[in-house]
C-alpha cells in the first residue's frame, strides 16, 4: 500500500493548525485544560503525519536540501533543539534557567512563602487542602508536599500565589 499526497497533506496541516493555536494559546496562558491535553497528544499525530509526508515527498525534500539556504535554516532549527533538550541551565544546575528560584522558594516552609507573598500560612495551607495536598504545618515546604518535580512546584506554586487574599 502506498501512501498517498492527498492524505498526508491535509493530516499534517491540520495537525499543525491545531498545534499552532493550542501552542499560542498555551504561550499566552489562555489555553483551557483540554487544549493543553489535545496538544501534547495530538503532537505525536503530527510528528506521524509529517513523517509520512516527509517519505511521500522524499525526492522533494532531497532536492530542498541540496540548497545551502535550506541547509542552514535547518541547521539553525537543530541547534535549537539540542540547546531545548539539554537539562541545565547556566549554573550546571537540572531544568531551566528559573528552576533555580522556584526549587529554592519550595524549599522554604509555606509561613515564610505566605510572608513573602503578603498572605497568610493559613490561606496557603486552606488552598493546598482543596488541590488534595495533606499539610500537617505552616513549617512544611512545598517541595516535602508535592515532591521534587518542578512542574508540580510551579504549578502549586502559582496557584497559591494567584488565590492569595493579602493581609490587611
Amino acid at each position: 500500500m502506498s501512501i498517498k499526497r492527498e492524505w498526508t497533506t491535509p493530516i499534517t496541516a491540520g495537525a499543525f493548525l491545531l498545534l499552532a493555536v493550542t501552542g499560542l494559546l498555551m504561550f499566552f496562558h489562555a489555553a483551557p485544560e483540554f487544549a493543553e491535553e489535545m496538544h501534547e497528544w495530538l503532537s505525536l499525530v503530527f510528528v506521524s503525519a509529517a513523517l509520512l509526508h516527509l517519505t511521500t515527498n522524499f525526492s522533494a525534500f532531497k532536492r530542498y536540501l541540496s540548497q545551502r539556504r535550506a541547509q542552514v535554516i535547518l541547521g539553525v532549527f537543530a541547534v535549537l533543539v539540542l540547546v531545548s533538550v539539554i537539562p541545565f541551565n547556566e549554573e550546571g544546575e537540572e531544568g531551566p534557567p528559573f528552576a533555580a528560584p522556584i526549587r529554592l522558594l519550595a524549599k522554604a516552609p509555606l509561613a515564610e512563602v505566605a510572608q513573602m507573598a503578603k498572605s497568610s500560612p493559613e490561606q496557603m495551607i486552606a488552598e493546598l487542602k482543596k488541590e488534595g495536598i495533606a499539610v500537617q504545618s505552616a513549617q512544611q515546604s512545598l517541595s516535602e508536599l508535592v515532591g521534587d518535580d518542578l512542574r508540580k512546584q510551579v504549578h502549586f506554586m502559582q496557584m497559591m500565589l494567584e488565590k492569595r487574599e493579602p493581609k490587611s
